[in-house]
């Protein structure tokens, strides 16, 4: 049987994909339905089994293009809705009598595993990537500065098929990307396919599995689409950077006009009902975190009183949405007076940007590190989004002096409400540089969704376990 090639993904995708899939909407049916008494238990589970692969495979989900791509928690929750829905009808053309409840609460585990076995799928795809397996080979066609800018975005993160192999630049201004040069085209277009024939050697001496075309002002128009003719007439595949970064694909729709091929944006959502829906939630979620963990949050502000002088909480001001400041609250996990000794720690400041960060703070106290690592310092702050001055999920609460360092950019990531958790806690932490911190918040805010929080929210429990950045 012949090896698996370094740019194909794990063959045990889609057959784990389809056990998962059918145990998860059989088992649960025969169980129910057998212990409920219910009559036809096995065509019953026949048909719940062969109705959720179809709904899977109509949407395309065990396609090998999508298989591991996402965590697939929107899309499962989606072809499940699908599944009740074609359920429902089939009751009601055979007249089958099983308790709704029943019915409903037997078909409920598919959306779960079927979610999980994508999740683990998705992070071991990019444990993959990260060692330069399943991904696509790229020749990167374009002007040295724009070529520059997309090397550098894939350089930046390792949860996407590409890695640029060799670039072929288009005119004389030299290139900075460092990846290997692979060829060159005149700036002038010299007629004819040269173009095509000098990328075509390029990607065959390069072994290059994928043309990236980014377009500029001397490769665009007829020359970008002669080009794309020599390149697809080839047999290889072609991809055209949009120059659109950190947009979820969600916002974009694509369109055509007078032949143009155009992309419509849809603006960041900052109103409207999906705002008032994460505000209740938010409300919601601590009012009930607040009354669930009640007797732990009694029992930390005793252990803080015990181990160190001074008060079990800890008041701090921070700045909030669109700038305004609260008063944000913390268990105590540094000496009393920690904050007038901050300006001598200055020397010794482990991270770059405004942030401050030290992995053995003097000020801490031993039963402040604990709580740090396991972020349970935070929890006072449920009060903060029960009050709304916070969501549950949101960019980390910046202090003024912080803010008042930010660059333009920074800024937007004030449009949204700090969170308890967020993109910073589940990525790294402390561990992450400002530029990193900063490009996750503002990906966060310009990309905002329900599901999205509900993945971090999910994200975050491992987080914690992890305690990977937390001091």
């Amino acid at each position: 049987m012949p090896r698996r090639s370094r740019t194909d993904k794990s063959r045990w995708y889609r057959p784990v994909a389809l056990v998962t899939d059918m145990l998860g909407a059989g088992v649960p049916v025969a169980f129910l339905f057998q212990d409920a008494r219910q009559p036809h238990t096995p065509l019953a589970t026949l048909t719940v089994c062969v109705a959720w692969l179809c709904v899977l495979t109509v949407h395309q989900r065990y396609g090998l293009r999508r298989l591991g791509e996402t965590r697939g928690l929107l899309p499962t929750l989606h072809d499940w809705l699908t599944l009740v829905g074609l359920l429902a009808m089939l009751r009601v053309v055979t007249g089958e009598s099983s308790p709704p409840a029943v019915a409903l609460l037997a078909v409920t585990p598919a959306p779960v595993l079927t979610a999980l076995c994508r999740s683990l799928t998705h992070r071991h795809l990019v444990a993959q990537r990260r060692q330069a397996h399943a991904v696509h080979r790229a020749l990167v066609v374009g002007e040295a500065g724009p070529v520059d800018r997309v090397v550098a975005q894939l350089a930046s993160r390792t949860d996407h098929p590409y890695v640029v192999i060799g670039a072929v630049h288009v005119g004389e201004v030299p290139s900075h990307s460092g990846v290997p040069e692979a060829g060159q085209l005149e700036a002038a277009p010299s007629g004819g396919d040269g173009d095509g024939q000098a990328v075509l050697a390029a990607a065959r001496s390069h072994s290059a599995g994928t043309v990236l075309v980014v377009p500029g002002s001397l490769l665009c128009g007829e020359r970008l689409r002669a080009l794309s003719w020599a390149v697809q007439d080839a047999g290889l595949p072609l991809v055209i950077a949009s120059g659109l970064a950190d947009v979820a694909l969600r916002r974009v729709r694509p369109a055509t006009a007078a032949g143009l091929h155009l992309l419509h944006v849809e603006p960041p959502v900052r109103r409207g009902p999906q705002m008032v829906v994460k505000s209740a939630l938010d409300r919601l979620g601590a009012a009930l975190g607040l009354v669930a963990l009640a007797p732990l949050l009694g029992l930390i502000a005793l252990v803080v009183r015990l181990d160190s002088a001074g008060p079990a909480l800890y008041r701090q001001t921070r700045v909030g949405h669109r700038g305004v400041p609260f008063t944000m609250w913390k268990f105590r996990s540094m000496a009393p007076g920690a904050d007038l000794l901050r300006a001598g720690l200055d020397a010794v400041n482990e991270v770059d940007g405004p942030l401050f960060k030290m992995r053995a703070d003097p000020r801490v106290t031993r039963v402040g590190r604990v709580l740090r690592r396991t972020s349970l310092d935070e929890l006072p702050q449920l009060v903060n989004v029960l009050r709304g001055e916070m969501s549950l999920v949101g960019p980390r609460p910046p202090l003024p002096a912080e803010v008042a360092a930010y660059e333009r950019p920074a800024l937007r990531r004030l449009l949204v409400k700090p969170g308890l958790t967020g993109p910073w806690q589940v990525s790294g932490r402390s561990d992450l540089s400002w530029d990193e911190t900063l490009a996750l918040d503002l990906r966060y805010a310009d990309n905002w969704s329900l599901t999205g929080d509900l993945d971090l929210l999910a994200r975050t429990m491992r987080a914690v376990v992890d305690g990977r950045g937390a001091y």
